[in-house]
Protein backbone atom coordinates (compact mmCIF):
# COMPACT_ATOMS: atom_id res chain seq x y z
CA UNK A 1 0.00 0.00 0.00
CA UNK A 2 0.83 3.86 -0.90
CA UNK A 3 2.56 5.45 1.97
CA UNK A 4 5.56 6.69 4.05
CA UNK A 5 7.10 4.50 6.64
CA UNK A 6 8.84 5.67 9.75
CA UNK A 7 11.56 2.62 10.85
CA UNK A 8 13.75 3.58 13.40
CA UNK A 9 17.16 1.54 14.31
CA UNK A 10 18.60 2.55 17.47
CA UNK A 11 18.69 6.36 17.37
CA UNK A 12 18.74 6.52 13.17
CA UNK A 13 15.05 7.26 11.84
CA UNK A 14 15.24 6.05 8.07
CA UNK A 15 11.72 7.26 6.25
CA UNK A 16 11.16 5.24 3.60
CA UNK A 17 8.43 6.13 0.63
CA UNK A 18 6.61 3.07 -0.84
CA UNK A 19 4.86 3.64 -4.22
CA UNK A 20 7.36 2.14 -6.26
CA UNK A 21 4.50 1.14 -8.92
CA UNK A 22 4.37 4.78 -9.32
CA UNK A 23 7.86 5.41 -8.57
CA UNK A 24 7.10 6.55 -5.83
CA UNK A 25 5.03 9.62 -6.70
CA UNK A 26 3.47 11.33 -3.76
CA UNK A 27 -0.27 11.12 -3.65
CA UNK A 28 -2.42 12.51 -0.10
CA UNK A 29 -1.91 9.96 1.97
CA UNK A 30 1.55 9.88 1.23
CA UNK A 31 2.15 13.75 2.24
CA UNK A 32 0.12 13.23 5.57
CA UNK A 33 2.29 10.31 6.85
CA UNK A 34 5.47 12.34 5.72
CA UNK A 35 3.59 15.22 7.88
CA UNK A 36 3.03 12.92 10.90
CA UNK A 37 6.58 11.44 10.99
CA UNK A 38 8.44 14.51 10.65
CA UNK A 39 6.58 15.89 13.53
CA UNK A 40 7.13 12.56 15.53
CA UNK A 41 10.98 12.33 14.53
CA UNK A 42 10.97 16.47 15.52
CA UNK A 43 9.44 15.64 19.19
CA UNK A 44 11.67 12.53 20.20
CA UNK A 45 14.96 13.10 21.20
CA UNK A 46 15.86 9.81 20.86
CA UNK A 47 16.06 10.26 17.08
CA UNK A 48 19.76 11.63 16.23
CA UNK A 49 19.42 11.91 12.57
CA UNK A 50 17.32 10.66 9.30
CA UNK A 51 17.64 9.23 6.16
CA UNK A 52 15.41 9.43 3.60
CA UNK A 53 15.10 5.98 1.38
CA UNK A 54 12.33 4.49 -1.64
CA UNK A 55 11.40 1.53 -2.40
CA UNK A 56 12.28 0.11 -5.78
CA UNK A 57 14.89 0.56 -8.43
CA UNK A 58 13.42 2.82 -11.05
CA UNK A 59 12.99 5.82 -9.36
CA UNK A 60 13.96 7.51 -5.64
CA UNK A 61 10.42 9.55 -6.31
CA UNK A 62 8.89 10.93 -9.41
CA UNK A 63 6.95 14.09 -7.62
CA UNK A 64 3.35 13.99 -7.48
CA UNK A 65 1.04 11.74 -8.64
CA UNK A 66 -1.13 13.46 -11.57
CA UNK A 67 -4.09 11.37 -10.51
CA UNK A 68 -4.05 13.12 -6.83
CA UNK A 69 -4.22 16.13 -8.46
CA UNK A 70 -4.80 16.55 -11.94
CA UNK A 71 -9.04 16.94 -10.83
CA UNK A 72 -8.58 19.41 -8.32
CA UNK A 73 -9.83 23.22 -9.05
CA UNK A 74 -7.42 25.43 -9.79
CA UNK A 75 -8.34 26.94 -5.80
CA UNK A 76 -7.87 23.90 -4.32
CA UNK A 77 -4.67 22.94 -6.39
CA UNK A 78 -2.88 26.10 -5.56
CA UNK A 79 -4.41 26.42 -1.96
CA UNK A 80 -4.07 22.91 -0.75
CA UNK A 81 -2.10 20.85 -2.83
CA UNK A 82 1.04 23.04 -3.19
CA UNK A 83 0.44 24.58 0.00
CA UNK A 84 0.30 21.78 2.15
CA UNK A 85 3.31 19.55 0.00
CA UNK A 86 5.22 23.39 0.44
CA UNK A 87 4.86 22.83 4.21
CA UNK A 88 5.49 19.54 4.46
CA UNK A 89 8.84 19.90 2.51
CA UNK A 90 9.68 23.08 4.75
CA UNK A 91 9.29 20.71 7.50
CA UNK A 92 11.88 17.86 6.74
CA UNK A 93 14.47 21.40 5.52
CA UNK A 94 14.31 22.45 9.11
CA UNK A 95 14.42 19.36 11.28
CA UNK A 96 16.88 19.92 13.70
CA UNK A 97 18.29 16.77 13.19
CA UNK A 98 20.50 16.17 10.16
CA UNK A 99 19.45 14.43 7.31
CA UNK A 100 20.23 12.66 4.02
CA UNK A 101 18.64 11.84 1.18
CA UNK A 102 19.56 8.61 -0.56
CA UNK A 103 19.00 8.61 -4.09
CA UNK A 104 18.61 5.53 -5.31
CA UNK A 105 17.53 6.12 -8.90
CA UNK A 106 15.99 9.25 -10.46
CA UNK A 107 14.94 12.36 -8.25
CA UNK A 108 12.40 14.11 -10.38
CA UNK A 109 9.55 17.08 -10.19
CA UNK A 110 8.29 16.87 -6.73
CA UNK A 111 10.96 13.89 -5.89
CA UNK A 112 13.94 16.85 -6.51
CA UNK A 113 12.71 19.08 -4.27
CA UNK A 114 12.14 16.59 -1.55
CA UNK A 115 15.91 15.78 -1.81
CA UNK A 116 16.58 19.61 -1.62
CA UNK A 117 14.98 19.68 1.67
CA UNK A 118 17.45 17.04 3.10
CA UNK A 119 20.75 18.67 4.61
CA UNK A 120 22.69 16.49 2.12
CA UNK A 121 22.21 13.78 -1.17
CA UNK A 122 23.98 10.54 -2.06
CA UNK A 123 23.35 8.92 -5.35
CA UNK A 124 23.24 6.31 -7.47
CA UNK A 125 25.22 7.02 -10.66
CA UNK A 126 22.49 5.94 -13.41
CA UNK A 127 20.29 8.49 -11.28
CA UNK A 128 19.12 11.93 -12.71
CA UNK A 129 17.72 14.89 -12.01
CA UNK A 130 15.04 16.73 -14.16
CA UNK A 131 11.95 19.52 -13.38
CA UNK A 132 9.61 18.01 -15.60
CA UNK A 133 6.25 19.88 -14.44
CA UNK A 134 6.25 22.37 -17.77
CA UNK A 135 5.99 18.91 -20.27
CA UNK A 136 2.48 18.57 -18.36
CA UNK A 137 1.59 21.88 -18.39
CA UNK A 138 2.12 23.16 -14.77
CA UNK A 139 5.02 24.71 -12.76
CA UNK A 140 7.58 23.93 -10.08
CA UNK A 141 5.55 23.98 -6.91
CA UNK A 142 7.24 22.14 -3.57
CA UNK A 143 10.24 24.86 -3.85
CA UNK A 144 11.62 23.82 -7.17
CA UNK A 145 12.42 27.66 -8.60
CA UNK A 146 13.29 28.52 -4.84
CA UNK A 147 15.46 26.51 -2.61
CA UNK A 148 17.18 25.20 -5.75
CA UNK A 149 18.04 28.55 -6.80
CA UNK A 150 20.53 27.98 -3.60
CA UNK A 151 21.50 25.06 -4.18
CA UNK A 152 22.40 25.07 -8.11
CA UNK A 153 23.43 27.35 -10.42
CA UNK A 154 20.94 29.37 -12.26
CA UNK A 155 21.48 28.06 -15.75
CA UNK A 156 21.47 24.12 -14.29
CA UNK A 157 17.75 25.04 -12.58
CA UNK A 158 16.88 26.21 -16.48
CA UNK A 159 18.26 23.61 -18.22
CA UNK A 160 15.85 21.66 -16.31
CA UNK A 161 13.13 23.91 -15.60
CA UNK A 162 12.30 25.57 -19.13
CA UNK A 163 14.23 23.28 -21.40
CA UNK A 164 13.26 19.56 -20.11
CA UNK A 165 16.76 18.21 -19.83
CA UNK A 166 18.08 15.90 -17.30
CA UNK A 167 21.10 16.45 -15.32
CA UNK A 168 23.24 13.46 -14.95
CA UNK A 169 24.62 12.36 -11.60
CA UNK A 170 28.05 13.47 -12.59
CA UNK A 171 27.11 16.71 -13.04
CA UNK A 172 25.23 16.55 -9.73
CA UNK A 173 28.56 15.81 -7.75
CA UNK A 174 30.69 18.73 -9.63
CA UNK A 175 28.19 21.18 -8.57
CA UNK A 176 28.10 19.81 -5.43
CA UNK A 177 23.98 19.54 -5.05
CA UNK A 178 25.49 15.65 -4.33
CA UNK A 179 27.92 14.41 -1.93
CA UNK A 180 28.77 11.52 -3.21
CA UNK A 181 28.08 9.21 -6.54
CA UNK A 182 28.36 5.74 -5.40
CA UNK A 183 27.18 2.00 -6.77
CA UNK A 184 25.95 2.27 -3.14
CA UNK A 185 24.32 5.27 -1.70
CA UNK A 186 22.71 3.97 1.15
CA UNK A 187 25.95 2.33 2.27
CA UNK A 188 27.71 5.41 1.85
CA UNK A 189 24.59 7.42 3.85
CA UNK A 190 24.85 5.22 6.70
CA UNK A 191 28.77 5.57 7.14
CA UNK A 192 28.02 9.55 7.80
CA UNK A 193 25.03 8.99 9.51
CA UNK A 194 27.00 6.60 12.37
CA UNK A 195 29.58 9.43 12.16
CA UNK A 196 27.01 11.89 12.80
CA UNK A 197 25.33 10.21 15.64
CA UNK A 198 28.44 10.13 17.80
CA UNK A 199 28.83 14.07 17.85
CA UNK A 200 27.17 16.38 20.49
CA UNK A 201 23.60 16.40 19.19
CA UNK A 202 23.11 20.08 20.81
CA UNK A 203 26.50 21.11 18.77
CA UNK A 204 24.60 19.82 15.70
CA UNK A 205 21.71 21.20 16.18
CA UNK A 206 22.87 24.77 16.66
CA UNK A 207 25.44 24.32 14.03
CA UNK A 208 22.30 23.28 11.73
CA UNK A 209 20.36 26.47 12.88
CA UNK A 210 23.29 28.71 12.23
CA UNK A 211 24.07 27.77 8.68
CA UNK A 212 20.37 27.88 7.42
CA UNK A 213 20.38 31.17 8.93
CA UNK A 214 23.17 32.30 6.85
CA UNK A 215 21.33 30.53 3.82
CA UNK A 216 17.91 32.29 4.21
CA UNK A 217 16.46 28.80 5.13
CA UNK A 218 13.98 30.19 7.46
CA UNK A 219 15.95 32.97 9.12
CA UNK A 220 13.85 34.87 10.88
CA UNK A 221 12.45 31.97 12.79
CA UNK A 222 15.94 30.37 13.15
CA UNK A 223 17.75 33.75 14.67
CA UNK A 224 14.83 33.90 17.33
CA UNK A 225 15.02 30.62 18.14
CA UNK A 226 18.74 30.51 18.54
CA UNK A 227 18.31 34.28 20.80
CA UNK A 228 15.45 31.51 22.88
CA UNK A 229 17.95 29.11 23.48
CA UNK A 230 20.35 31.73 24.30
CA UNK A 231 17.64 33.43 26.90
CA UNK A 232 16.59 30.59 27.94
CA UNK A 233 19.68 29.63 30.12
CA UNK A 234 20.05 32.78 31.85
CA UNK A 235 19.21 33.45 35.39
CA UNK A 236 17.45 36.04 34.60
CA UNK A 237 14.94 33.99 32.78
CA UNK A 238 14.66 31.85 35.71
CA UNK A 239 13.87 35.18 37.80
CA UNK A 240 11.55 36.03 35.36
CA UNK A 241 9.41 33.46 35.59
CA UNK A 242 9.78 32.41 39.11
CA UNK A 243 8.74 36.44 40.02
CA UNK A 244 5.35 35.93 37.75
CA UNK A 245 4.42 32.73 39.61
CA UNK A 246 4.94 34.38 43.11
CA UNK A 247 3.40 37.76 41.80
CA UNK A 248 6.75 39.72 42.76
CA UNK A 249 8.72 42.43 41.27
CA UNK A 250 11.58 40.48 39.57
CA UNK A 251 14.76 41.30 40.91
CA UNK A 252 17.10 40.69 37.67
CA UNK A 253 21.04 40.19 37.61
CA UNK A 254 21.86 40.47 33.89
CA UNK A 255 23.52 36.56 34.17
Amino acid sequence: MNAVHLIRDGRLAELRLDNPTKMNAFDTKMLADMAAHLDEIERDAGIGAVMLTAEGDRAFCTGADINAWGDLSPTDFARFWVRDGHRIFDRLARLSKPTIAVLNSHAFGGGLELAAACDIRVMAPHGALALPEAGVGIVPGWSGTQRLMRLLPEPMVKEMALFGNRVKADRALAVGFVSAVDEDPRAVALTLLERALTLSPRAVEISKSMIHAAQGEDRGAMVEALGSAAIAASEDRQEGVAAFQEKRKPAFSGR
